[in-house]
């Protein structure tokens, strides 16, 4: 199933990484999408920024039948490894998502350019359960909370920019 946003920031995308990047901005984007637990870090690989976050997630608002699969909570890691900043401050990336213990992953491509009122982000991606016969189920109901937290990231880091 594909999953794809584009976010606008009135920032410069040089702007707007800093945010991204900031261990403490990763912290608090993942204590907004009601994690019970969570951890963050950020890392410089050669000319690549690596930003890691795990968290512990309630697994209430899933339907029954994904919730019967995982249990009461959901560890959640999430990579985001982004190349260097282009002369306009322009940067590319990937994003991987799994869920541990469960068959269902994310993967795609993350961008920051000027456009907008400042920067666009745009993730293109497919998340994908390997459940045969109910994949599809375990996909549709995946993706609202994951589109949640991707709009919660968003304001979180529109509000640190505004700061």
């Amino acid at each position: 199933m594909k999953i794809a946003k584009s976010i606008e920031y009135a920032a410069t995308p040089q702007e707007v990484f800093t945010v991204l990047s900031d261990v403490k901005f990763q912290e608090a984007k993942c204590a907004a999408t009601a994690a019970i637990k969570h951890t963050a870090k950020v890392e410089s690989s050669g000319d690549h920024t690596v930003i890691t976050t795990e968290r512990i997630l309630p697994s209430d608002g899933l339907p029954d039948f994904a919730k019967s699969m995982v249990g009461e909570t959901l560890k959640v890691t999430e990579t985001q490894d982004w190349g260097p900043a282009s002369s306009d401050g322009s940067r590319r990336g990937t994003v991987e998502m799994a869920v541990a213990g469960a068959p269902i992953a994310l993967q795609g491509t993350l961008s920051l350019a000027p456009g907008g009122s400042g920067t666009v982000e745009q993730l293109d991606a497919e998340l994908k359960a390997r459940v045969p016969l109910i994949g599809g189920k375990i996909e549709k109901a995946a993706a609202p909370p994951i589109e949640e937290a991707i709009d919660i990231e968003a304001t979180t880091a529109q509000e640190w920019l505004a700061r």
